[in-house]
């Protein structure tokens, strides 16, 4: 391999590499879920595992999926573990999106030009 292919492919990976984690994480209904709830305020694990029909280590390895992604932190507080949005990550993702979304806007915007200035355009 090239030094320039290796170096292209390990920009790649830094540049998009957490943002593969992010979309990979919230992948996942209940991983969104879990998100939603601590959008709202922090919670303990026991308190994120209550609306779910699964073991309290199931839960946990979603939250470590989530907090592998940077999504949340999750911290000791006396016995139990309070979790809690991290939102630099999600921003990193909305940001992603956004820049998507103008692009394909501008594209339909143009195409919806086009077809109202030219009616007889075969479709």
């Amino acid at each position: 391999m090239t030094r320039f292919r290796l170096s292209t492919i390990v920009n790649h990976v830094v540049k998009h590499g957490s943002l593969d984690q992010v979309f990979g994480a919230l992948s996942d209904p209940t991983r969104r879920a879990v998100v939603d709830r601590l959008a709202h305020r922090d919670a303990t694990v026991s308190e994120l595992a209550a609306p779910f029909a699964m073991s309290l280590p199931a839960v946990s390895k979603h939250l470590r999926v989530l907090e592998d992604a940077g999504l949340i932190l999750r911290e000791r507080n006396g016995r139990a573990y309070v979790c809690r949005l991290r939102p630099a990550r999600m921003r990193t993702a909305t940001s992603w999106l956004a820049r998507h979304r103008a692009f394909w806007t501008t594209q339909f915007d143009s195409l919806a030009r086009y077809l109202q200035e030219h009616p007889d355009a075969e479709h």
